[in-house]
């Protein structure tokens, strides 16, 4: 295991730059999720930490060792890749043993690996099958099976459950951080579905447009988040914004809307008087007829999910997603009203777009 620490990473395509002068630190034994948008970066960062792409500029670093102008052998690190990438001819045992064959083991502790990865991976009944026989779930064990016994010092994961359905990510990001807990080497996780980060990682680091906005735990980005950016890709729904101007209430700082309609403030929030401000509001923060601030229109669209119930309805001209309990009954054209709690407000400066509060 080890960590691994990123010094200044600078990446151009010709002209264009896409990485702009990134460091960060990575612990021993972390999993760490770089996420953002099509385009951040993050990609591009994880083949640079593979060797797969070379740097315009900045150092790697694996434990002690820098490793900017290693190969990616010379790496120990293994990649598990959005396609499964299994050579089609070879059975699971095979696929799994090949680059330890590659590197002369011996064949007992070949045998030995593989065997105690297809255990960890419930893939011992399918050792002798070949990968078209095998669903996509377990083709993508396969592929991490093939990672876990080259026993790297870092394993890069990119976008691995992408080409899967719903249910079955649901089943590989248990068996993924099962796998973490059990290993305990250092990952790092590309995706672009926060979910996943969420669920997965012990951090999260938010890039966009090759600068990280924030990094810091799935918690600590849903609660508080630094920016714009930031507040509105994490989390799902995503975040209400609305446009409002501060004043002074009788009970404190409130954000009043373009309709008139107030919503209390936090009392340690930084702003003054007439300061025009983005509000941000989470979806499941919003109380059906709860205490707090009231927010009251109507009903545009209902979207059941089952357990909850997702309702549209209009604040200030503008569209407003509350999540509720999907026992409440909500028709559209109805008027409706939720309350959000003073410390539950997000609140943002609106020339610069950073956390106010």
């Amino acid at each position: 295991m080890s960590s691994v620490e990123i010094r200044g990473a600078e990446k151009s395509f010709g002209s264009v730059k896409v990485i702009h002068g990134l460091d960060l630190a990575i612990e021993d034994g972390a999993f760490v999720a770089l996420v953002g948008p099509s385009g951040c970066g993050k990609s591009t960062l994880l083949r640079m930490l593979a060797g797969l792409e070379e740097m315009t500029r900045g150092d790697i670093l694996i434990g002690d060792k820098v490793v900017t102008n290693l190969n990616p052998r010379e790496r120990n690190i293994a990649m598990v890749f959005q396609s499964y990438a299994l050579y089609p001819h070879m059975t699971v045992a095979e696929n799994m043993s090949f680059n330890l064959k590659l590197s002369h083991k011996p064949r007992q502790e070949i045998k030995t690996r593989v065997e105690e990865a297809a255990r960890m991976l419930d893939l011992t009944d399918l050792l002798q099958r070949r990968p078209a026989q095998l669903s996509g779930g377990q083709r993508q064990r396969v592929a991490m099976g093939r990672a876990v016994v080259r026993n790297p010092n870092v394993f890069l994961f990119d976008e691995p459950l992408s080409n899967l359905d719903a249910k079955l990510r649901v089943q590989m990001r248990a068996e993924i951080k099962i796998l973490h807990q059990r290993l305990g080497t250092t990952a790092i996780y590309v995706t672009h579905d926060q979910i996943e980060a969420m669920t997965l990682a012990d951090r999260i680091v938010v890039l966009n447009r090759g600068r990280i906005e924030q990094a810091g735990s799935p918690l600590e980005l849903y609660r508080t988040p630094q920016n714009l950016f930031v507040a509105g890709f994490i989390g799902s729904p995503a975040m209400n914004f609305v446009g409002a101007q501060v004043r002074s209430g009788t009970t404190g700082p409130e954000a009043m809307f373009s309709d008139g309609s107030t919503v209390r403030l936090a009392q340690k929030t930084r702003v003054s008087d007439g300061q025009q401000v983005i509000i941000g509001l989470r979806p499941e923060n919003l109380a059906w007829h709860g205490t707090g601030s009231p927010l009251r229109g109507t009903t545009r669209l209902v979207e059941p999910t089952g357990a909850q119930t997702h309702v549209m309805f209009t604040v200030a001209g503008q569209d407003i997603t509350a999540v509720i309990d999907g026992a409440i009954e909500v028709s559209p054209g109805e008027e409706f009203e939720v309350a959000i709690a003073p410390e539950l407000v997000h609140v943002f400066d609106r020339e610069t777009e950073q956390r106010l509060n």
